[in-house]
């Protein structure tokens, strides 16, 4: 092990660069390899002034650095889990997935009100339908708007007045150092699938690099994990549509709350499955069904125009 080398890809952005740290010195200390990071521009980077939804989702910031991997210029590849499309290459496989950090959404607002204080028509930002609808929900008087960019971007944007508020993953805000400026946890949102975890992605049949990465997998983060996605790729969302779902296990008992919602948060249905953590796939995608049968279909139809 002592000599081995370790390619880790990443996206360049600072956040990414604290994640593929994170893993490097964590290889570094545990087995002692040497371990460089390849950094790596996606074309989520360079497109910044269009929301997500309008160009092809979060799979953008994950492709190139697929590519990488599949054509071994790197060994593993490290990316936040939200970002990671619901199927994988034929290939590649996610082989740990880490301890997850706090999962909610935060609200960063200038003059320190939270979000039911905001005053009326105030501007808050966040590129996510997700937080737009549930936003939407609860302040209809809200005027949301779409904010790109990595956390600095984000946080300056709101310095700088053009926002009065916005709403970011605690994890990212953690990570990067804003945890002072945090105004409210939301945790009254449901957060993306997989919001807090980092996934970290390999060749299938990679026995050596997975031995070097097993440690870093946490197996109730992957449990919950595989139950959110399990429910996303059922519902077939990407960033087009705004969905929604939050695991938690507590002792034998896996609980999954979830929605899936028009784009003006009109037609909003949310459900709820319990079961065992063995089960994670299949309650996941219960509750997809059950939401599909409660309406989700008609808003998927009238989403995709089918």
């Amino acid at each position: 092990m002592a000599f081995m080398r370790v390619r880790i890809g990443t996206r360049k952005s600072k956040l990414a660069l604290w994640q593929a740290n994170f893993v490097k010195s964590f290889l570094e200390k545990k087995w002692g390899v040497e371990v460089e990071l390849v950094k790596i521009t996606t074309t989520g980077d360079k497109i910044l002034d269009s929301p997500l939804a309008k160009i092809g989702g979060k799979g953008l910031f994950v492709k190139e650095i697929e590519q990488a991997l599949m054509e071994g210029r790197i060994d593993l590849a490290v990316h936040s889990l939200k970002d990671v499309p619901m199927v994988i290459p034929e290939g590649l496989t996610l082989g740990a997935i880490t301890e997850r950090e706090e999962p909610h959404d935060v609200l960063l607002s200038r003059d320190g009100g939270k979000l039911l204080e905001l005053r009326e028509g105030a501007k808050v930002g966040t590129s996510s339908l997700r937080r737009q609808v549930q936003l939407k929900r609860l302040r209809r008087d809200l005027e949301v708007e779409v904010l790109r960019g990595n956390v600095d971007t984000r946080v300056r944007k709101l310095k700088e007045g053009m926002y009065d508020a916005i709403i970011l993953a605690y994890a990212g805000v953690k990570r990067m150092g804003y945890e002072d400026e945090v105004t409210e946890v939301l945790d009254y949102f449901i957060p993306a699938v997989g919001q807090g975890s980092l996934a970290i992605e390999i060749r299938e049949g990679d026995e050596e690099t997975l031995r070097l990465i097993e440690p870093l997998n946490h197996p109730e983060s992957r449990v919950r994990a595989e139950c959110e996605r399990a429910f996303l790729r059922r519902l077939e969302g990407g960033c087009q549509v705004p969905i929604g779902a939050f695991a938690q296990v507590k002792g034998n008992t896996l609980t999954v709350r979830g929605f899936i919602s028009d784009l003006e948060g009109l037609k909003f249905i949310e459900g709820e499955e319990v079961g065992k953590p063995e089960e994670a796939s299949e309650l996941g995608e219960r509750l997809a069904e059950s939401l599909l049968q409660q309406g989700g279909e008609r808003i998927l139809r009238d989403i995709y125009g089918g």
